[in-house]
């Protein structure tokens, strides 16, 4: 199977940061996979989003055409690729900073209070987290120890005691996905 993915939001939201760990997870499971980010002009709080395919195959082109699935962490992301996605296809949404779902019915969508429950854990950086995990339970693009994996390889060892935070959110974020209704193609 290929998952062909596109992680949208503000920069500093830890949009790159989902795309590399999932790209790097991929490899790490000997996976074929493709990263290619892209950044509005502003160094912070610009548009940024990334694309990652991973697959058992080789992969063409790193550019995402049709999206398999996306996970949006603001307004301006969800009107940009929620209009993309292929039939079928998984919408998770950042619903701390996005008021509303897409109102295309042909897709499977999970809000996800992703800001609300970083706060709950105290750390407003993890947020991104909720949604990977949510995205991990709904596609098993690649499993949770392999993107565990991923976070310590790419974290300077200094920032070691962040791992901990990061695995609760990857499954709290796991666990909202499960509770939620079943998407019908992901």
């Amino acid at each position: 199977m290929e998952h062909r993915l596109i992680f949208a939001g503000f920069g500093g939201q830890g949009v790159m940061l989902m795309g590399q760990l999932v790209a790097y997870a991929g490899m790490l499971e000997g996976k074929h996979v493709a990263w290619i980010p892209s950044y509005g002009p502003e160094m912070r709080g610009g548009t940024a989003n990334c694309a990652v395919t991973v697959s058992e195959r080789p992969v063409a082109s790193p550019i995402v055409y049709e999206p398999t699935g996306a996970i949006v962490l603001n307004q301006p992301s969800l009107e940009k690729f929620g209009p993309l996605l292929v039939p079928g296809g998984l919408l998770l949404i950042n619903s701390s900073l996005i008021g509303r779902s897409s109102p295309r019915t042909d897709i499977a969508q999970l809000c996800l209070a992703a800001n609300d429950l970083a706060n709950q854990l105290g750390n407003l950086k993890v947020a991104n987290m909720f949604l990977l995990g949510a995205l991990l339970r709904l596609t098993n693009v690649v499993d949770k120890e392999s993107i565990m994996a991923a976070l310590q390889k790419i974290l300077p060892p200094r920032r070691h005691n962040l791992l901990p935070v990061n695995r609760a959110a990857l499954e709290t974020g796991m666990e909202q996905a499960a509770s939620s209704v079943r998407p019908s193609r992901v």
